[in-house]
């Protein structure tokens, strides 16, 4: 006599309970997700909002631009600091390397950062390689400032002025941004961005009219002070 064999398999009470928990630890992930970049796109916009409040900050207390103060060795000699021309304009770019020797006037747009954490308007040391280096943003990008930006475009128009840049920004984090602080469009307003990785110069190439969300593309994002 043979004996049969019964297979047990899934109910579809236990099926269902199975794809009820694959639904929630999806739904988590996806809104663990979502929250990390909301919160990235209000590092960036509170970068760019609280750079300007500290160049405004600065400038209304001491009468000159950070980075290019002609006064500031003087006003604070006990952490060495280099001055800058006074001329109103921040020689040197965003993403210039901080060298380990203090910067010279070449390079006021690491001054920048100099005379503002000696001011007290920025965290950070007031002596050494750290106290005129660009802090981070919230992807890893640099934060940082010069004169003018996007001046060898020819699509769109370049900023001029002094700037506040940051890049490394993904797109979805960009778009949302500009849509916070300007007009939603990378080739105008007080915000304009170039589509680029890294941390590329302010004119490496020409500025597209929108924002395109693709999931791969980083922008540059440069806004007037």
């Amino acid at each position: 006599m043979k004996m049969q064999t019964r297979q047990s398999g899934f109910t579809l009470v236990e099926i269902a309970i199975v794809l009820v928990i694959i639904g929630l630890l999806l739904g988590g992930i996806l809104k663990g997700q979502e929250m990390i970049t909301q919160a990235r796109i209000k590092n960036v916009v509170n970068d760019l909002n609280g750079i300007t409040a500290a160049y405004f900050s600065y400038q209304d207390r001491y009468k000159a631009i950070p980075g290019d103060d002609l006064a500031a060795n003087t006003r604070w000699n006990t952490f060495a600091v280099v001055a800058g021309t006074g001329n109103g304009q921040l020689a040197g770019l965003y993403m210039d390397a901080p060298g380990a020797a203090p910067p010279g006037v070449a390079n006021e747009s690491l001054l920048f950062w100099w005379h503002l954490r000696a001011a007290g308007f920025v965290p950070g040391p007031t002596q050494g390689q750290g106290a005129w280096s660009q802090p981070t943003n919230a992807v890893g990008g640099i934060l940082g400032a010069q004169t003018g930006a996007f001046t060898a475009t020819t699509v769109g128009t370049p900023l001029t002025g002094n700037v506040v840049c940051t890049s490394n920004i993904p797109d979805k984090i960009a778009g949302a941004v500009d849509s916070q602080l300007d007009d939603q469009r990378s080739s105008s307003g007080n915000l304009r961005s170039l589509q680029a990785g890294g941390n590329v110069t302010a004119n490496a190439g020409d500025l597209a009219a929108n924002y395109t969300e693709t999931g791969n593309q980083q922008y540059l994002m440069c806004k007037s002070i």
